[in-house]
């Protein structure tokens, strides 16, 4: 795909990084009411249809005109739950033919706001036909009022942690307690608000992004022209009438804060909040007590929100010698059709519903398969700017935090973010392991239709756009090596699995040695891993993988290991240990299978004994299960050592010693190659959480080494 995209025509030509230009930034900024004329109207954003006729805030179209003399392009954001591409495409047209803009040089998304008249046809709620055509040209006025606000202008960057704000709201559910799709399977391994229960989940099922990152323009004089800032999350919701939901809110508060003290500026300054990825986001933070939890309403979050953008303000920087670039790419993506059974099964429900308007979740799904089925493709927007050093990529999808991170920290821009639901919607785009857990983001749907590998096909696309626009490659990217990794390093691992991988298949060997692993499906990737600030540099989280059925495989060499050897693992167990007889095995040497063979397991003890503590076995003799005396926190992090000398066995937690794991067992297997994290080789009970920076060393490691590899502790 990246040799297609060099064919992208690019708003200037790069023979290099760009450079900055002699050209003279001018910028404009206009609000345009969007909000409907008439009530009650058709609202999307749920699998019951909506007719609102109370309004609790206007709805705007908030546009950013930029030119430098070369270059012009339109940012608009629309307070919309989403617009489909035909619309917006037509949208763009319109607007090029009232403007000096190119349709390429516009970007439009939405809001994501659940609260706003449906533009789509997406059962059960079809568009509000009369608002179409509204909207349509109330964007139009937008963008054309913006560009007659163009003024010579300056842009800086300023970023804020607005961690407290957001948290991820898809959770992976025990492996007990799965649930059933529409289509009658239990596959339901993962889903939003399961942790509303704690104790039917293991852990969240991504990461979140917490930056909240604001580009502001200013005119030469100082006088603030705009914000464009971009959140990640999903909406605030509870509001009974037509609102702008939270991003409203923020654009009107910042309003009130940057134009205190300037009187009636001519134009008036605008906020606009641009919605990030967020389809696995929310703002109620399950990791918390309930009790820990805020409680806002929407008022307080959106001031708090609000004044830590204006404090991240206070100290930006700012430059008019700056350039711009923009391109765009479309590609045709497929959709997942339905197979036979699943296509008869669902004309059998669509035949006998009175009408296409679905009353309950199985019938809205079987009428999706028809749908589906018969358009087989879409088409999708992808876009990237340049402004100055500053980049933007662009989404139609509503895309999870760790597609925002992989765009984010791979982008040859160091000052960058992604604007999600741009130029079209096409539905949810999960990372495809995502996939194997299920929930009703990634069952087939118009909201969640397209093909299993749309994610990263996008995720490339909008990468290489990136690339054009700033005319170098992207930067690679890999977790920092703090102290706890230095130890590592120093006691000279034959084989490191750090997990700090962004997908599966391949679990990287950082030891040197080329001992690559592979990551079963039933992983997710890049979750906080343990002691940030000592396995990563400042203000970088450590990364971790999450097992959730699937496990890391791994052959290594049995010569290098047959005089003995260590395994050093941080753990972090998801799994309430009364759930069942083994709680989970977090490594595995060989063949459980075969009695007296010599393989080790390395384990957290259930129903079966020694719950809640480290277990140990040798080869298949289940009676011969030994466990340690410490009980461990669920949902923390913990450091193992597993060491073998010849037939003598000691296990350490924390970095001490655990005397009842220190014992004679059957001599290792000179034969065993394969080695499995997160579980056996039978796959009976796999590990339910995270592991990291799992080292294994070709000799028993000291007492000494073991406290150091436990550093944290």
């Amino acid at each position: 795909m990246r040799d297609i995209l060099v064919l992208v025509v690019v708003a200037a030509a790069f023979s290099g990084p760009w450079s900055v230009v002699s050209a003279e930034l001018r910028a404009g900024a206009a609000v345009i009411d969007v909000t409907p004329v008439s009530l009650p109207v058709k609202v999307n954003g749920s699998l019951a249809i909506r007719k609102v006729g109370l309004l609790k805030t206007l709805l705007s179209a908030r546009a950013i005109v930029l030119d430098d003399g070369t270059e012009r392009l339109a940012i608009v954001v629309v307070d919309s739950c989403m617009m489909p591409r035909t619309f917006l495409d037509e949208t763009r047209l319109l607007a090029s033919r009232r403007s000096k803009l190119k349709p390429n040089r516009i970007l439009i998304a939405a809001t994501h706001t659940h609260s706003a008249p449906s533009v789509m046809d997406i059962p059960p709620a079809d568009a509000e036909e009369s608002y179409v055509p509204y909207l349509r040209n109330r964007i139009v006025e937008a963008i054309v009022t913006a560009e007659k606000n163009l003024e010579s202008a300056q842009v800086g960057w300023a970023l804020a942690n607005a961690a407290e704000f957001t948290a991820i709201r898809r959770w992976i559910r025990r492996p007990d307690r799965i649930e059933k799709d529409p289509f009658g399977n239990r596959t339901v391994r993962a889903t939003m608000h399961a942790a509303s229960n704690r104790e039917n989940v293991t852990g969240e099922s991504g990461p979140e992004d917490p930056d909240l990152a604001m580009i502001s323009i200013q005119a030469r004089n100082g006088r603030p022209l705009a914000v464009l800032a971009n959140f990640s999350m999903h909406y605030f919701s509870g509001e009974v009438g037509l609102s702008a939901d939270y991003f409203g809110l923020f654009c009107e508060g910042l309003k009130a804060r940057l134009s205190h003290g300037r009187g009636q500026a001519t134009p008036p300054f605008v906020g606009v909040m641009s919605h990030g990825c967020s389809g696995d986001i929310w703002r109620r933070d399950y990791a918390l007590p309930p009790d820990e939890r805020p409680d806002w309403t929407i008022e307080e979050y959106s001031k708090q929100l609000t004044e830590l953008a204006v404090s991240a303000l206070e100290s930006t920087e700012y430059r008019h010698d700056i350039d711009l670039a923009m391109a765009e790419r479309r590609m045709k993506l497929k959709y997942r059709v339905p197979n036979e059974q699943r296509l008869k099964w669902a004309r059998e429900i669509v035949d006998a519903m009175p009408n296409l308007s679905a009353r309950n979740r199985n019938e809205f799904y079987a009428v999706q398969q028809v749908l589906l089925h018969e358009r087989r493709s879409t088409d999708v927007v992808v876009q990237a700017l340049r402004i100055g050093d500053i980049g933007i990529a662009t989404t139609p999808n509503e895309t999870y935090a760790l597609t925002g991170l992989k765009v984010k920290l791979q982008s040859p821009l160091e000052k960058t973010f992604v604007i999600e639901l741009a130029n079209g919607a096409d539905g949810y785009i999960p990372p495809p392991e995502q996939h194997v857990l299920g929930g009703y983001n990634t069952w087939a749907a118009r909201s969640a239709g397209l093909e299993v590998d749309a994610e990263p096909k996008i995720t490339e696309m909008a990468l290489g756009l990136l690339e054009c626009v700033s005319g170098t490659a992207r930067r690679i990217w890999r977790q920092a090596s703090g102290t706890g990794a230095d130890t590592i390093a120093a006691a000279k691992p034959i084989a490191w699995w750090r997990m700090d991988e962004f997908a599966a298949p391949h679990a990287v060997d950082s030891s040197g040695h080329a001992n690559d692993g592979v990551y079963e499906p039933g992983v997710v990737f890049f979750l906080d891993g343990p002691s940030s600030d000592l396995f990563s540099k400042p203000k970088e989280l450590n990364r971790a993988a999450h097992f959730s059925g699937g496990r890391l495989r791994a052959r290594v060499e049995p010569e290098s290991l047959s005089s003995g050897y260590s395994v050093s693992i941080w753990f972090w167990n998801g799994m309430p240990t009364n759930g069942r007889e083994v709680t989970g095995w977090m490594f595995s040497r060989g063949h459980n299978h075969r009695l007296g063979s010599g393989s080790d397991h390395l384990g957290l003890g259930g129903t079966a004994g020694h719950a809640g503590r480290l277990i140990y076995q040798c080869g298949d003799d289940s009676a011969a299960v030994v466990g340690g005396k410490t009980e461990i926190e669920r949902w923390s992090w913990n450091h193992v050592v597993l060491a073998r000398s010849g037939n003598k066995v000691c296990v350490y937690l924390n970095g001490q010693a655990e005397p009842e794991i220190k014992m004679d067992v059957t001599a290792a297997d000179g034969s065993i190659r394969e080695v499995f994290l997160g579980g056996r080789s039978d796959g009976a009970a796999n590990w339910e959480g995270r592991l990291d920076e799992v080292a294994l060393f070709n000799r028993t490691v000291t007492p000494d080494e073991i406290k150091a590899l436990a550093l944290s502790q």
